[in-house]
């Protein structure tokens, strides 16, 4: 049975609070091995947890996601739920790193700007200028600790790439400021130009089971068939996103299997080698 990661899963958010062992153990079953994202300080705190209880094959990302920064509405195809605002307090994610004994922690994240979900009382600008701060100061949090850094950002309704735009210019400052940054932007969604721009950087973009939905998917998979395999990695986002054939359902990460096999498909290659590959570069960039 191939080898694949899921580099980018969120078994640590309560829609899985009554079979989350169940669907771990079924993705290590598989021969899956999968990193969970933390999108605050209780689900990064639950992550390490999670991780902790698993030998091998189970990791943890912890971070403060930007919509986590304000009170906001949230309603997509799978969930809709209220964020509570927080703000990044360093001191409390230095403690979970420094009690990590099994050294199961392999990243920051998800972290970056979100432009799509605008709490009611404030505009564009004003999110903006309340997210990049705590976005850099946790770029500088991952690179004081040598962790890559897992990229969230969605653009604006109105917005064409205004996220991505704005990320980059901030990887790109810190990084001729010299600070040491490594990482990816997952559920990529962009451009080849951009795609190029996070390669330039040493960074890996992450796709999504969006690559097996109908023709609103067909450009992101005319982008997977000219990118290069080894700056790919594969991730199912769950509970979110759920590929074909098992659109509408909560996603899990077993399902990673058929994000690797649409790209195997568009690429004309083996699956097998998207497994390989994808897996080779996950172990290198989380040093799993």
């Amino acid at each position: 049975m191939s080898f694949l990661i899921d580099s980018h899963a969120h078994v640590n958010f309560n829609a899985y609070q009554d079979d989350g062992d169940a669907v771990i153990r079924r993705s290590l079953d598989q021969n899956i091995w999968l990193i969970n994202v933390g999108s605050q300080y209780d689900t990064s705190k639950r992550a390490l947890q999670i991780a902790n209880q698993h030998e091998a094959g189970v990791y943890a990302a912890i971070g403060l996601h930007p919509i986590h920064l304000s009170h906001t509405e949230v309603d997509e195809e799978e969930i809709h739920f209220q964020t509570r605002e927080e703000q990044f307090d360093e001191a409390k994610y230095q403690v979970l790193v420094d009690a990590d004994k099994n050294h199961k922690i392999v990243g920051v994240g998800e972290i970056g700007l979100d432009y799509y979900h605008i709490p009611n009382e404030m505009t564009l600008a004003e999110v903006k200028n309340r997210q990049a701060p705590d976005f850099i100061k946790q770029l500088h949090f991952a690179a004081k600790n040598n962790l890559p850094v897992i990229i969230h950002c969605r653009d604006s309704e109105r917005g064409k790439f205004d996220a991505y735009r704005d990320t980059l210019d901030i990887l790109k400052t810190e990084i001729s400021h010299g600070l040491k940054l490594r990482g990816i932007k997952h559920s990529f969604d962009g451009d080849l130009k951009i795609a190029e721009e996070f390669f330039d950087l040493g960074f890996y973009v992450g796709f999504t089971g969006v690559i097996t939905f109908g023709k609103n998917a067909e450009g992101l998979r005319q982008l997977v068939k000219n990118l290069p395999l080894d700056k790919i990695l594969v991730e199912t986002d769950c509970p979110y996103l759920s590929p074909d054939p098992h659109r509408g359902e909560r996603n899990e990460p077993s399902f990673v299997r058929f994000t690797a096999q649409k790209i195997a498909e568009l690429k004309n290659i083996s699956f097998d080698m998207v497994a390989e590959t994808t897996s080779v570069n996950a172990k290198k960039l989380f040093g799993l």
